[in-house]
């Protein structure tokens, strides 16, 4: 255990963000995404929903503030102009966690899926809501003055 830390990130999670740059992207996604065949790293987050998994990345990860999405989730399939209940609640957690405004852009599924297998990893999350599938990419982390 470790102080200050959001008990989400497990030391695999915490390993891959840190080793992560800047433009590197994470991909979390939902309990039907085919993680493993789309990825070259999986963690699996088991019974944890998808909006906790964001928060808590979030909660150590700045999003990338030199590119215009630094957030894509996956287009609706059926309908690509529908947007889900959970991506409204995604939205809400980047809003109210992220330290930089970003909205979320959309991409065609299979677009995503090419993404997800370039990314450092991917995380399966317990989520059963379907399209609960987003990218972050991350920004710089700043150094603080003392």
């Amino acid at each position: 255990m470790l102080i200050g830390l959001n008990p989400i990130l497990s030391p695999d999670l915490l390993h891959v963000l840190a080793s992560m740059g800047h433009g590197d992207e994470i991909v979390i996604v939902d309990s039907n995404y085919p993680a493993h065949s789309c990825g070259k790293r999986v963690v699996r987050l088991d019974g944890v929903s998808g909006p906790e998994v964001v928060e808590a990345v979030l909660s150590v990860m700045p999003l990338d503030s030199f590119v215009d999405d630094p957030a894509l989730s996956m287009e609706y399939a059926d309908d690509p102009e529908f947007i889900p209940e959970v991506l409204h609640d995604y939205q809400k957690v980047i809003n109210d966690t992220a330290d930089a405004a970003a909205r979320i852009a959309r991409i065609d599924r299979f677009a995503f899926y090419d993404r997800s297998r370039l990314a450092s990893a991917v995380i399966q999350t317990g989520e059963r809501r379907i399209y609960g599938n987003l990218i972050l990419k991350k920004g710089v982390v700043l150094a603080r003055s003392s």
